[in-house]
């Protein structure tokens, strides 16, 4: 018997390996978030939330070695934000040039909540495929996008919060020092930022001495490094910009602490912040927290729940202990002191919306409104008639300005109402579509339409924000100084185009400038009297320059010779002291 050997079959060439295209999702969804952010600023050239926005800058450009501000008075802008932009002015002092800059930069760590979202989704459930689009649609929410327009710390706060959660999350989990001592890194960073951060570090310490792991001293160590070094440079930014002390905010939270009528204001507006942090994510950040609560009966999440619980109700009193009474609307209902957790909130709500049964998301949504109409009717009751008495600030409301589609007052139950019927649109399409991808991209879609939409009608008509009038060409060899007399809105709005230096001090009335002051700057007339005749004293042959509005119009008097004059003597004239 013979036997036949065939000859051996070519193999099938292996199948090629299909590349993972959640990296370049991730990318090209990274680069989308940053684009969008990009167009909705693209009007902002000039600082208008003042004096936050002014006072940001003036830290920046003295951090990068400028002539800084005197912000006396005012309330003590932190240096973390300012030290991240501070870079924008080595290459350019130019104010709008920097202000555009900042938008890109507030974009880029804005754009970073689609990638950590999606790690926040996944680390709660949900599949790749269902986080994805979840998550880009999450991130646009005005909440973490609107303040973006803007040269405010509140622009990093939400992705440096969802970052400290996710590292703090993963120790928890995994026990890692490298974990820990990250997480702390970026809490002290917080803590850098905005008095907020400090309530986010204290929170942090206890958590870690809550996990009783070894691992923990690098994290305590790191926590307490990275404050003693926030505190070193605030303090120095303090002792610059702030020489006769600023708002004493201490003295205020220690006498809310201490009285029963303080208690009512602290507990009645931390009532009022959760309602808008419930209404402001058009409902859903009710079923985050519900969902969160109900997390602190299982073993295993009992520690992150508690610490976002903790964080959420501790920022939230202690900033509204410590807020000064305004006679704003803002002062009884406000969301931007809980803005940094909102994206937290509305991503763990879209998770219980695909992870829970439909009879515990209808519950949890339930519960949400409850909560929502609960502390409503505590700002109702305890706010009263100073709801339309008081001042409405537009720039305080921007979700419920759009919810209700007035701009002009504040109306707690319209937004609510609206907001309820935004969730149960986002509820049903969540559970008719189905729970696989049908259901997922149909909230998606109405998440990422809902929030575009917010935010193009809160942007309003793209028009470019005009920036103060700039003094004289002439002023910009010499030193600028202003009447004590003048508005502090003025003499803020005239810090950022004031550019070469320190705005100083004079009492026009009974002195003369001082050798190298170029520019004088006094209170426009209110009973008509012209430009000419605000400063009967003024130097011979000073000319003048109006600007401003309001109680902030101005005057600037300002001798046309001077650049001519102070280029001979060199840069040091250019910088008085003018204290």
């Amino acid at each position: 018997m013979s036997q036949v050997i065939a000859p051996p079959v070519p193999s099938a060439p292996p199948a090629a390996r299909r590349r993972d295209p959640v990296p370049w999702l991730l990318l090209l969804g990274t680069v989308a978030q940053v684009a969008l952010r990009l167009w909705l600023a693209r009007a902002r050239t000039a600082p208008v939330a003042d004096p936050d926005d002014t006072s940001y800058l003036a830290g920046a450009r003295w951090l990068a070695g400028g002539p800084g501000a005197d912000l006396t008075g005012h309330t003590f802008y932190q240096a973390g934000y300012p030290l991240l932009i501070s870079p924008l002015h080595w290459f350019t002092d130019d104010p709008a040039t920097v202000y555009t800059g900042v938008m890109a930069i507030n974009a880029l760590v804005g754009a970073a909540l689609f990638p950590m979202g999606v790690a926040a989704l996944r680390r709660l459930g949900l599949g790749r495929r269902a986080a994805l689009p979840l998550a880009f649609a999450a991130a646009l929410l005005p909440a973490s996008t609107f303040f973006g327009m803007f040269a405010l710390t509140d622009a990093i706060l939400p992705t440096l919060v969802l970052g400290w959660l996710l590292l703090l999350d993963r120790f928890v989990r995994t026990g890692r020092a490298v974990d820990g001592t990250l997480a702390s890194l970026v809490a002290a960073y917080a803590c850098f930022t905005h008095s907020r951060g400090e309530v986010v570090l204290a929170v942090h310490v206890l958590a870690l001495l809550a996990t009783r792991r070894r691992e923990m001293s690098a994290g305590l160590v790191m926590a307490a490094g990275g404050y003693l070094a926030a505190s070193a440079v605030n303090d120095a930014l303090r002792r610059s910009l702030y020489p006769g002390g600023a708002r004493d905010m201490a003295g205020l939270l220690q006498e809310r602490l201490t009285s029963v009528s303080g208690q009512a204001w602290s507990l009645s507006g931390m009532a009022g912040q959760v309602w808008y942090l419930v209404v402001g994510t058009w409902g859903l950040a009710g079923i985050g927290l519900v969902a969160t609560f109900a997390a602190l009966g299982r073993r295993e999440t009992r520690l992150m729940a508690g610490v976002l619980l903790t964080t959420t109700f501790g920022i939230a009193y202690a900033s509204e202990a410590a807020l000064a009474d305004e006679h704003r609307v803002g002062n009884f209902a406000y969301g931007r002191y809980l803005a940094l957790l909102a994206l937290v909130y509305v991503l763990i709500a879209v998770a219980v919306l695909f992870r829970a049964t439909a009879r515990n998301v209808l519950r949890a949504s339930l519960a949400g409104i409850l909560i929502a109409a609960g502390t409503g009717a505590t700002v109702l009751l305890y706010a009263g008639t100073r709801l339309r008495t008081h001042q409405f600030i537009g720039f305080d409301f921007p979700e419920t300005n759009f919810l209700t589609q007035d701009r002009t007052q504040f109306r707690l139950v319209l937004a609510t109402v609206v907001a309820t019927g935004l969730l149960t649109v986002l509820v049903a399409a969540g559970l008719l579509a189905g729970r696989r991808s049908g259901g997922v991209w149909a909230v998606a879609l109405v998440l990422l339409v809902v929030n575009a939409t917010a935010m193009v009608d809160i942007m309003g008509d793209g028009k470019r924000v005009a920036p103060t009038p700039p003094l004289p060409a002439a002023s910009e060899r010499g030193g600028v100084v202003v009447d004590r007399s003048l508005h502090w809105v003025a003499r803020i709005k005239l810090t950022d185009p004031v550019w070469w230096t320190r705005i100083g001090w004079i009492d026009a009335a009974h002195r003369a400038p001082a050798r190298g002051v170029c520019t004088v700057v006094v209170p426009a007339a209110t009973d008509g009297t012209p430009p000419t005749g605000t400063w009967p004293g003024h130097p011979a042959g000073w000319l003048t320059r109006t600007g401003g509005a309001g109680v902030a119009a101005w005057v600037a008097w300002y001798d046309p010779h001077c650049g001519a004059a102070t280029a001979a003597t060199g840069p040091a004239a250019g910088r008085p002291g003018g204290h």
